[in-house]
């Protein structure tokens, strides 16, 4: 239902990246009916908020999420509209949960997503991506949804979880299915080239599904090869494909880990640079946290995890191979006192272990970390969720400060009294965005109004949502008012379901769900799809 509220006396920040400047906004039918002065308009029967004193911008957009599965377990979206995201696009990192190819073995390819399937109560039921929409849409979630295309599935479909080169056939599969997706309302398509299957593909393949994207004007985003010590050659190949397909590109969460590595995001940003001024449509997010979160199956070598849970699992319990990982290890840039356990199952044995380092684990049983992560891997696999350090600050400013960077939380819509809002999340799923802005986004009017930008109309645009991101006459009101004054993330490591401070109101189309950082219980959202 649409709701009638006129916004009366606030500062708004239309996303467009302009300043604050005083004016009233009329809401109706879903759509901000006027902006300003609103004297000609009969108010008789309209809600009324006085906002003074506080700022009124547009929902923020968060294009890098990994909420395919979780919506469908709690549609509220409770940890993202609490802090102010009004539209997530899923599907990121490769980690798609459709389309579903005909002959894939659904059980190898959810251990594969177990990043994403936290609920094992949610029944994959659809076969293409435009079922996967169907049930989104059933489900009603509390905020807008749009989806790229994962690579993995696709790869997983069509070519299986082994270590090999897909061929000619295999290939145009792929990107038939691809186009197909497009079709039914994808708005890109995302790699993960760190995680099995994907990181054996070759890049003939890359090639392909990106001159289809370029074909079709969607966005192709990337998780690269390996964000510490090859960090430049990977975000190189992902500029390469720019450069051959002409797609439009993404570098998903710029950052390096491991001391010796920290100063090269300064190299990365380069090749971007370089890229866009040659005239390629290169951008990258990021998140304003020097702590990441990933499965920890990413430390192992990708010939380890070849064939996928089961396959790994025999190779880890082979005392030959656990030395020969130990001996690849003694060169990771990070240690182990840098990886806290966040997530396991909650059937499994391993969740004392939450919230505890590896390297603290290790010494509470009296062992080395190595053996304590080749026993977690061995025994829940892709299941072993993570926080991730040894990043730097200086870097992380580098990319947040960048014109071509975005915010994006690479988090989960979490109910934390659900089966989702077990463990210890990141706490950007919670608190990303007034985290940014009260941190990173500087304090005058014109930093602010810049800051709103990246967190709106410019990842909105990268994804090829038009009708999001700003506010104005006509525009769907989507809408978040926030006290300035009061603005603060309260999620911490420690404490990461902690809702933030200063959300007054957010509106998804039109219709209020926040209302001082009480969700309403309104399921306004709608699936987007390319205009």
């Amino acid at each position: 239902m649409s709701v009638n509220l006129l916004l009366r006396g606030g500062s708004v920040v239309d996303g467009s990246g302009a300043p604050p400047r005083a004016a009233d906004v009329l809401v109706g039918a879903g759509r901000i009916l006027a902006m300003g002065r609103v004297d000609d308009y009969d108010l008789d029967g309209t809600e009324v908020r006085e906002v003074a004193g506080l700022t009124v911008c547009p929902g923020f957009v968060d294009i890098h999420t990994h909420s395919d599965l979780t919506l469908l377990s709690s549609p509220a979206a409770y940890s993202k509209v609490g802090q102010g995201v009004t539209t997530e696009v899923v599907g990121n990192c490769g980690l798609g949960a459709a389309p579903l190819v005909d002959g894939v073995d659904r059980v190898a390819l959810r251990l594969a997503l177990s990043y994403l399937d936290l609920d094992p109560e949610v029944a994959w039921s659809w076969s293409d991506l435009a079922g996967y929409l169907r049930e989104l849409t059933a489900a009603g979630p509390s905020l807008n949804v749009a989806t790229l295309t994962g690579h993995l599935p696709l790869r997983a479909g069509v070519v299986g979880f082994g270590d090999e080169s897909a061929s000619r056939a295999q290939v145009d599969r792929m990107t038939g299915l691809l186009a197909d997706s497009f079709a039914q309302g994808s708005v890109g398509l995302s790699t993960g080239l760190v995680y099995a299957p994907l990181c054996y593909a070759a890049p003939d393949e890359l090639l392909a599904l990106g001159a289809v994207v370029a074909a079709h004007s969607r966005v192709f985003t990337w998780h690269v090869r390996d964000y510490t010590d090859e960090l430049l050659p990977s975000v190189a190949q992902a500029i390469e494909v720019a450069r051959r397909t002409g797609c439009r590109t993404q570098i998903s969460h710029l950052t390096t880990a491991g001391r010796r590595n920290w100063g090269s995001v300064a190299g990365a940003l380069e090749l971007v640079d370089r890229a866009r001024l040659d005239g390629l449509e290169v951008g990258v997010d990021i998140y304003p946290y020097v702590f990441g979160n990933a499965p920890l199956s990413q430390v192992l070598p990708a010939w380890v995890q070849e064939g996928g849970f089961d396959a790994m699992a025999r190779r880890l319990a082979d005392a030959a191979v656990r030395d020969r990982i130990r001996a690849g290890w003694r060169r990771r840039p990070f240690g182990w006192a840098d990886v806290t356990i966040s997530w396991v199952p909650s059937d499994s044995a391993a969740v004392p272990a939450i919230g505890l380092t590896v390297a603290e684990l290790a010494a509470r049983t009296d062992r080395d970390g190595d053996d304590v992560a080749l026993e977690l891997l061995g025994e829940i696999g892709n299941s072993v969720l993570v926080i991730l350090g040894a990043r730097s600050e200086e870097d992380l400013r580098a990319v947040l400060d960048h014109p071509g960077s975005v915010i994006a939380s690479d988090g989960l819509s979490l109910d934390p009294e659900g089966v989702t809002g077990q463990g210890t999340p990141h706490p950007r799923c919670y608190g990303c965005f007034p985290r940014y802005l009260v941190h990173y986004a500087g304090h005058s009017d014109a930093e602010f109004g810049a800051a709103v930008r990246k967190c709106t109309a410019a990842p909105a645009a990268i994804v090829g949502l038009a009708d999001r991101g700003l506010l104005g006459p006509g525009a769907v009101a989507d809408i978040v008012v926030l006290d300035r004054a009061r603005l603060a993330d309260r999620a911490t490591f420690s404490e990461p379901q902690a809702y933030p401070d200063g959300i007054e109101l957010v509106l998804v189309n039109g219709e209020i769900v926040v209302d001082h950082g009480s969700h309403t219980a309104a399921r306004a959202g709608q699936v987007l799809g390319p205009p």
